[in-house]
């Protein structure tokens, strides 16, 4: 049974919120698993504070889900969008993770999971498609 965990597709004036995975080699977007009783929304807006340092409202229902394989678990991850009103200078992970904005297609570039590339630029389009 795949462990669940959220993510934060984090967004601010049309850019991409990553930080670098724990490794520091790889850009991902904020994600982890659930606490006991907390819901994947607001364990999305947790991971978006703790790993980014950005507050903002989450997307009522998960924009995508995508699944990867880690140490031979499964974790079934839901992504949630955030739109960001608030960036700290200090967050609980600052000096573990740096954190960086992107244009759309570059933080497309720079993710390596097939499934939550596909979901960020579907995103993206849906964005593009609202603001027309």
């Amino acid at each position: 049974m795949p462990i669940p965990q959220a993510a934060a597709l984090a967004l601010h004036d049309g850019r991409v919120c990553l930080v670098t995975a724990k490794s520091g080699w790889r850009w991902v977007v904020p994600k982890g698993k659930l606490k006991p009783g907390q819901s994947a929304r607001d364990a999305a807006q947790a991971e978006a504070w703790e790993e980014a340092g950005v507050l903002g409202a989450a997307s009522p229902s998960p924009i995508g889900t995508y699944s990867y394989t880690k140490f031979e678990t499964v974790y079934e991850v839901a992504v949630y969008r955030l739109d960001v009103t608030t960036i700290r200078n200090k967050w609980p992970e600052q000096r573990a993770r740096e954190r960086r904005w992107f244009t759309p297609q570059d933080a497309a570039n720079l993710i390596h999971e097939p499934e939550l590339r596909q979901i960020l630029i579907e995103a993206m389009a849906d964005l593009l498609v609202a603001t027309a």
